[in-house]
């Protein structure tokens, strides 16, 4: 018992993530000139550059915004004003009743998911926090770090993404040649729509190229499923198609945006996320049309209740799935442990509740939660942003096969189990961010290291003392 309790601090540790951190300083630590107007726009240019790394990466707006105000704060620009919408950050900083403000704007202009940069900024976050670190400076570590190559090779990331997904089709039931077909056609989406986003198409008709590559093999192996002697369940491969390019969209950080108080972003974020999503269902629906064309109909989709005997190979393909996605976004070592555990963990949950007759949409919020309860406290132990280990928990739990249940039964002019199925799918997705949301905050307010303690909005390191015995004198022996 000692022993798991060590594991589990060592797990968990002491240091909390930087979201964690408090975000508000009462007092300049490393002030600067604010009658320097260069050296002021230069800390304004440096905090709102980290915003942009942050929120390209996916980070709610609440989030980004503090972090933005508190490396301002650091450097002396305690009064300042963040304003972060879907694509934009303003940031205007108060420098007295005898100077103008200082404001500064920077646009995002791309979508980033390389969780090794946003690791290595969150690091220099805390480096700016503990360390005396010049603006100059910061800007030289953070120009080398936004333009740093990948860590991995992009044939890494294509096996890594064919690797999540034939998980995925694992973990719905699928066996080796579902998981194999599901891998390579996985490798031929990353592929072809890497070839499109280099020609400059935009994101949707990627989606919708994407879904026609994932449902084709599917339908072309089930067709001809007798003249090779196979047994084959399509679905399990084109929602495992679905779940990889569902993975890439920022559905938590929509859902934790509304939550938070930033409803302007979240309604631009969701509606992304909705468009996104119709063009892989118009190319899966494309695929299922030229399918019924040529004369192959695919089967109902039919769901088989897990047994718990298959329930160690079911949490397994979830944790490796979400291990997969991590290093398919360019996660460092440490990461992808804590990105494995978070995987096990919400599949675990979702599996028992499931057993218990629980629903999906409840059973996915419970998961989750148990995901970004588990991402927080993994965070401060692994030195790596909560969002790595919650966006890849949460991603083997994404409803690809109550999408393509609601777009077969549409197909099939079922239109009242159709809706039922995609309304869903759209609770479900909902559910998975609002219980990532609640257990990160949870993970925040429940563990505290024991060597702080608040004082005024800044924690301390208190160190106590051991008092010494006195030492008795001979004069004092001989009485």
């Amino acid at each position: 018992m000692s022993k798991l309790t060590e594991s589990l601090q060592r797990l968990t540790g002491d240091r909390r993530a930087t979201v964690d951190a408090v975000t508000a300083a009462p007092t300049p630590l490393q002030p600067i000139d604010l009658t320097d107007d260069a050296v002021v726009a230069e800390v304004l240019d440096l905090a709102v550059r980290v915003g942009e790394v942050l929120l390209a990466s996916g980070t709610g707006a609440m989030d980004t915004a503090e972090q933005v105000q508190f490396i301002a704060a650091t450097y002396g620009l305690a009064q300042c004003d963040v304003d972060v919408t879907y694509n934009s950050i303003v940031l205007s900083a108060y420098r007295g009743p005898t100077l103008p403000p200082a404001s500064t704007m920077r646009i995002v202009h791309y979508r980033s998911m390389d969780f090794t940069r946003l690791a290595a900024v969150d690091r220099l976050t805390r480096r700016i926090r503990r360390e005396a670190v010049t603006p100059s400076e910061a800007h030289e570590a953070l120009t080398a770090v936004t333009t740093a190559p990948h860590p991995y090779n992009r044939w890494i990331a294509t096996l890594a993404w064919a690797s999540m997904a034939a998980s995925v089709s694992v973990l719905m039931g699928g066996g080796v040649l579902v998981a194999s077909v599901a891998f390579l056609t996985t490798m031929v989406i990353y592929r072809v729509n890497r070839v499109l986003n280099r020609i400059g198409l935009p994101f949707f008709f990627q989606q919708v190229a994407g879904g026609l590559v994932a449902a084709t093999p599917a339908a072309t192996l089930y067709t001809f499923q007798d003249q090779l002697g196979v047994e084959i369940r399509p679905s399990q491969i084109i929602s495992a198609g679905v779940v990889v390019l569902l993975s890439g969209l920022s559905l938590v950080g929509s859902v934790q945006d509304a939550i938070t108080g930033a409803p302007i972003t979240a309604a631009a974020r969701f509606f992304e996320v909705v468009m996104m999503t119709g063009g892989i269902i118009a190319g899966v629906a494309i695929s299922l049309r030229l399918t019924g064309v040529l004369g192959s109909t695919l089967p109902p989709v039919n769901v088989e209740i897990t047994e718990l005997v298959q329930l160690p190979v079911l949490v397994m393909s979830g944790a490796f799935a979400s291990m997969f996605y991590a290093l398919a976004c360019y996660a460092e070592q440490r990461a992808l442990t804590a990105a494995w555990f978070g995987g096990a963990a919400g599949a675990l949950v979702y599996m028992v509740a499931h057993q218990f007759g629980i629903g999906p949409i409840i059973g996915s919020a419970l998961a989750a939660t148990v995901v970004g309860f588990a991402g927080g406290l993994m965070a401060r132990r692994a030195l790596t942003p909560p969002l790595v280990v919650v966006v890849a928990g949460i991603t083997p739990l994404l409803p690809g096969l109550s999408l393509y249940r609601g777009l077969y039964a549409l197909l099939n002019n079922e239109v009242v189990i159709g809706l039922g199925s995609l309304l869903a799918a759209f609770g479900i997705g909902c559910a998975l961010a609002a219980g990532v949301t609640l257990g990160e905050w949870i993970a925040r307010t429940l563990r505290r290291p024991r060597i702080l303690r608040r004082t005024d909005d800044i924690r301390r390191p208190v160190f106590k003392t051991r008092r010494r015995k006195p030492v008795e004198t001979h004069t004092q022996k001989a009485a």
